[in-house]
Parts: structure tokens; sequence; C-alpha cells
């Protein structure tokens, strides 16, 4: 079986997913072709595991200081380039498409009328989940941005919808944690006003991530690169992370037992709909604005929920291997009975 496999490169969520699929999908003997949109060629790192992948610009979001920017997106935004390589794309030779809310690859393989199948967080959007900040231009953007003939949701929890649990790596949990280490990612924020906001609180040390380093006056505050490895190992042993309510970066938080903090970004309706999600299922806390208050109480907080997830992309490899059937209720039952919930007291 051949397969195209199109992942959004937006944020790194949607990489991340991709990077698990990817060894799933090795050890299956499948051969798998990878197109990355969304960011500038060279700012993506850590790709070895897609041996050779395509690239197109496709389309992004414009954010400034934790907000998108809807005029700039669109001045920033070449359809002709898009159009063209939507047109380009040519998937004659796969059995498969798999898309990760990614464009090109979705509206090339309609245009063709090539089978496609969705995994992302985003699909799970068709289903009656908890929402917010829902408006027009949002439902839009969720329903023709990256369309497919079957879309398979990814969520926390199941809400009593045929959706799967999220797609992780099944980590070693750390003997033991620094209960005053934070990873802070925010990359939509301006880091200059994040460092600031940080700096009062000398007890704790702050290990922030970000695409260009913003050098840190403080001892306490040590600001860091973008790498998956050096972001891995402090995710690791921290007791908690400040972030933006990206979908992929909270469940690896989740499945550690880390204590949450998420700033959704504004007017992105799945990020906020993220932060509403974790609060209502009490896995994390939430603030509309970075808000030093808020910060305050919550590095003060020593609980924390731990969420064991099963290897959700073993399964749908499985499901691939096996023809991509119908999704049954029954099946994904099955499959979120593996999810166990316990607390954790950081001490």
């Amino acid at each position: 079986m051949k397969i195209f496999y199109g992942i959004q490169g937006t944020g790194n969520g949607h990489i991340t997913r991709g990077r698990i699929m990817a060894k799933e999908l090795q050890a299956a003997n499948l051969e798998v072709t990878y197109l990355f949109t969304g960011r500038p060629q060279d700012k993506f790192f850590d790709m070895e595991v897609f041996s050779e992948y395509h690239w197109r610009d496709g389309l992004t979001f414009n954010t400034k200081d934790g907000k998108i920017n809807h005029v700039r997106t669109l001045l920033q935004s070449k359809p002709l380039r898009f159009l063209k390589d939507i047109r380009q794309l040519d998937l004659t030779e796969y059995d498969l498409v798999i898309c990760d809310f990614e464009p090109i690859t979705a509206w090339a393989a309609r245009r063709q009328n090539k089978k496609t199948v969705g995994f992302s967080h985003q699909y799970a959007f068709q289903h009656d989940i908890p929402r917010a900040g829902n408006d027009p231009i949002s439902e839009l953007v969720l329903k023709k941005f990256a369309p497919v003939d079957l879309g398979i949701g990814l969520h926390w929890h199941h809400f009593n919808q045929p959706i799967l649990p999220p797609v992780i790596e099944t980590p070693d949990i750390p003997e033991q944690i620094q209960r005053n280490k934070i990873v802070v990612y925010l990359p939509f924020e301006n880091q200059h006003h994040i460092i600031k906001l940080l700096a009062p609180f000398e007890t704790f040390t702050f290990h922030i991530y970000a695409p260009e380093v913003t050098p840190s006056p403080f001892p306490h505050i040590h600001c860091n690169p973008l790498s998956l490895k050096g972001f891995q190992k402090d995710l690791a042993d921290c007791a908690g992370i400040i972030c933006n309510a990206g979908f992929e970066l909270a469940s690896e938080s989740l499945q550690l037992g880390k204590k949450i903090l998420v700033k959704p970004v504004h007017a992105q309706m799945e990020q906020t709909s993220n932060a509403m999600a974790l609060h209502q299922l009490e896995y994390g806390k939430m603030m509309h604005r970075v808000d030093q208050n808020t910060i305050a109480q919550w590095l003060h907080t020593t609980q924390a929920v731990r969420v064991t997830y099963p290897n959700t992309a073993k399964h749908l490899v499985q499901w691939i291997k096996a023809g991509t059937p119908p999704i049954e209720q029954s099946w994904c039952d099955k499959i979120w009975s593996e999810v166990s919930v316990t607390p954790v007291e950081i001490t």
C-alpha cells in the first residue's frame, strides 16, 4: 500500500503527531510520502523520521501578541501559488491519502477523487464536543480548510462521540520531578512581556521555549530555541507547563501528569474550546490573557492529573491495514477503555 500523508506545520502539534504516526507506519512496512506546509522550510526541525519529505508554502495564520491578525493573514497568503500547488500535486500512484489538517493535500485529493482520511484534533469538531468562541469564520475554516472524506477526531475525552484519544508517545514517567521547575511555551505572545511577568517569581525556575530566543536578564528564567530533545527533557521533570491551548502539548502534559495553565490564542475557536474542555474536565486551568495574578495562584497549586492514553497511533495503523472500514462506536469504546485517570500530588 502506498500512502500520501499531508501534515500541517503551522504549530508543532501536528508535526509531533506525525512523528509518532510515522514510526508506526514504518513498523507496519507501509510506504509513505510526506508533505509539510504552513511555515518556512528552514523553520522545520528534527525531521529525520520522515526521511525525504516534500514542502510547500500552504496556508497559515498570522499572529501577534497572542491574537490572530486576519488582515496580515490575508496579506501574507499566496492564493495563486496555493492553487497552483493543488493542481500540480499528483496523487495518482497512491492507494490512500491521509491528511492532518493540511489543505494542499486535502484539496488535491478532492480534485482527483482520491479517498482521503483525516487524523487531527480539528476533525473532532464535526461532533458534539465542548465549543467556545464560535463564529462564522471559525466554522468556515474548520469545514473548508482541509476537507476529507472521513475525519477521525482526537480529543482528551470521548464526550460520548465516535472520536479517539490523542496520538502521543507513551512516556517513561520520571521518578522525581523538580517541584519549582516550570516550562513555558507561548510562541504567539510577546516574549519580553512574558519574561517581565515571570521575573518576580524568583523561587521558581522557568524554561521558556520560543521560535526566536529573547535573552533573559534573570538567572531563574532560561530562554531556549525550539528543540525537540531539549523541550522533552525539560518537560519530563518539570512540575507544570504554561502554554497556549494547542491540543498536542496539553495531551503530552496530561500523559506525564503535569499541572497545566493555558492561555488560548485570542479569536482562535479551537484553542478557546480546548481551554474550556480542560477546565470542564478539571484537567487544567485557563486564563484569557497572560495574567500575573492567575500565574501566581497556579504556581502554588500542588494538584495535577495524569491521564494514561493508549497507543492510538498503533490502533489507527491497524485500521489502515484492515482497509479503513467504517468507524464503529464499539471500536472507539474499546480504545477508550484503555484510558485511565489518576490524581497527582506535586511534592
